[in-house]
């Protein structure tokens, strides 16, 4: 990793012994339904790298309280509750939706008196007619494909105690879905977990991150991304095979070796690109970066410094 002046990196045989009450509230059962699908975790992780973590988070919430008060006293008003708000980024198929479903169940667990609520940024993309008639269906999951207005909006919304919708994203149907939406009512933590959520848009006078109080950027080598979204596409063809409403179902019944050939495509055509060009070079404006290596295994990170 390049650029590490204004980080601290840490091994992650330093990292499990900042927290010492290695109290892990989750079931292998529960750890399991809460993983991605090709995703690898194990309570050791939890044990490891996720509760120091949680642990750390909590020591930023009570700075981020403490400010807020601090402020009202300052203006001489009443102090108003602001959600803390986490930011998960990373590449396609890296295990983001992993460590933002995580974050949220240890949260929950650990913090009962808290609302915490997560939403993925793909419930912004422009639904698949949008796309179309922007001639933006090959460029799909690229910044312009995000309705990034509504996003800005929602998040603001949120903070500013509002309640606010965002709409939801389906991956069997490969698109948004129409007229459903989770609403977001007061939560004292949202975690927003996509591949764009530190992205600078040149368009834009304030970005989603500027809404951030913490951000996490989910890092590894292009190569074993690549091997994990091969992976996962081979799972998602023999989940698909007996759900004709699925989008991959033409796929999962087709030639697997041309199915196998699209995939590769897309990711050469699209990920990649998209990778490279724009996903990337946000990583260092994360506050924290988890790199993991063979297995999914989180071996080191990068804790900003200031």
């Amino acid at each position: 990793m390049e650029n590490q002046l204004n980080y601290y990196k840490i091994l992650r045989s330093e990292w499990r012994e900042f927290y010492k009450e290695h109290i892990v509230p989750l079931s292998f059962r529960e750890l399991n339904h809460i993983r991605s699908l090709n995703d690898q975790i194990s309570l050791q992780d939890v044990k490891e790298i996720y509760m120091p973590l949680v642990h750390l988070l909590k020591l930023k919430m009570q700075v981020h309280q403490q400010m807020q008060q601090q402020q009202a006293e300052f203006l001489g008003i009443k102090a108003q509750k602001v959600p803390f708000i986490l930011g998960i980024a990373g590449s396609v198929a890296v295990g983001k939706s992993t460590t933002a479903r995580l974050l949220q169940n240890l949260l929950s667990e650990l913090y009962p008196d808290k609302k915490v609520r997560l939403i993925t940024t793909d419930g912004f993309l422009y639904p698949t007619r949008e796309l179309k008639r922007r001639k933006l269906l090959a460029r799909k999951g690229f910044p312009e494909s995000y309705d990034m207005p509504l996003l800005i909006n929602f998040i603001n919304d949120v903070k500013n105690g509002l309640p606010a919708k965002a709409p939801v994203y389906s991956h069997e149907i490969y698109d948004i879905i129409p007229g459903r939406y989770d609403l977001i009512e007061k939560p004292d933590i949202l975690i927003v977990e996509g591949i764009n959520v530190l992205q600078l848009p040149s368009n834009q006078q304030i970005y989603v991150s500027d809404f951030f109080d913490f951000s996490i950027y989910v890092d590894a080598s292009e190569d074993l991304i690549k091997q994990w979204y091969l992976e996962r596409f081979e799972m998602l063809l023999e989940r698909a095979k007996n759900e004709p409403y699925n989008y991959y179902y033409s796929y999962a019944q087709g030639d697997r070796q041309v199915a196998r050939q699209m995939a590769q495509d897309v990711w050469e055509k699209i990920n990649h690109k998209n990778l490279q060009e724009y996903i990337l070079p946000t990583r260092n404006r994360a506050d924290l970066i988890l790199t993991k290596g063979e297995n999914h295994l989180v071996n080191e990170l990068y804790l900003r410094k200031y």
